[in-house]
């Protein structure tokens, strides 16, 4: 049988940076995790040699943890649907290309990326654009790292929310290659397909876009109700998706070989990945999971 890949969003703050994102993740009891390589929020960036890259893969060896499972998140900045501000989508390609790069130095091979958004200037204009940048990042690429489109809640003029604007955006880059989709369980319910039937949510992404794109899963339960359009992640088991329908997404047997990563909130100020991911593998849902991390 295969082995579960399950993991959560680490910190990589220095000095040990990558050695530290491991730690962080082997004391949840993962065996993947997710990293930005960065502040997400801004272009700040340390140099990777800075950042324990080639100690980090040694460092992975080590822990038999498998690079191949690691993911990196682009940063929230990157909008290549903005079709208003020149600057905004030139920041974008160039951003994005010197990521790519970044993300190889740690031996990562895929990068989850939020579409775009079209700020107001409409779906098809910021599908038309985000395509543009992606042809501009990857027919000049080296790097072989794929950026995995991630599904959207639809909050706002997200790109993104449904599996056909995905596929529009896959069929006009060049490098079919290097392009691929992270799958969050949150954003696709509150964009409006029902989680609880997996097998048909999974029939209907292969139909549309293929699950040979299928690269990474992101596992969060949701605060919100099915088709909300919001994008509140919710801890596992405590939300409108439920503990039981995440599991049968997690261990679906067309998603074995793929890495789950949970992203789900923080519960005073503790994170609760370790008890999250023991849950998962007990199978059993833990109703004290936030009393326990401290909330009152």
């Amino acid at each position: 049988m295969d082995t579960l890949i399950i993991g959560s969003h680490v910190g990589m703050s220095g000095p040990r940076y990558y050695l530290g994102a491991i730690d962080e993740a082997l004391s949840y009891g993962a065996n993947t995790f997710m990293i930005y390589t960065g502040a997400p929020q801004n272009t700040v960036r340390v140099p990777t040699s800075r950042m324990h890259a080639e100690e980090g893969l040694k460092y992975l060896k080590e822990k038999g943890l498998d690079v191949n499972n690691i993911v990196a998140h682009a940063p929230y900045i990157i909008n290549l649907g903005n079709t208003v501000k020149p600057e905004t989508f030139e920041l974008a390609v160039s951003f994005l290309s010197e990521e790519l790069k970044r993300v190889a130095a740690f031996g990562i091979k895929n990068v989850v990326l939020h579409p775009g958004a079209h700020v107001g200037a409409g779906v098809e204009a910021g599908i038309n654009k985000i395509i543009e940048g992606l042809n501009l990042v990857l027919d000049n690429d080296e790097s072989g790292t794929t950026i995995a489109l991630e599904t959207m809640a639809g909050k706002g003029t997200e790109i993104g929310r449904t599996f056909e604007e995905l596929k529009q955006i896959i069929d006009g880059v060049n490098n079919k290659a290097q392009i691929g989709v992270c799958l969050d369980t949150c954003h696709v319910n509150d964009a409006g397909y029902d989680v609880s039937d997996v097998d048909g949510l999974l029939e209907e992404f292969d139909r549309v876009i293929g699950l040979s794109y299928l690269k990474v899963i992101h596992v969060n339960d949701s605060k919100n109700s099915l088709g909300a359009r919001k994008d509140r992640h919710e801890n596992i088991g405590f939300g409108t998706i439920g503990f039981n329908t995440l599991l049968n997404v997690i261990y679906h047997p067309k998603l074995r070989h793929l890495p789950k990563i949970l992203e789900t909130p923080y519960v005073a100020g503790n994170a609760p990945y370790k008890l999250e991911i023991a849950m998962i593998k007990q199978k059993e849902h833990d109703p004290n999971l936030k009393a326990r991390l401290g909330e009152e």
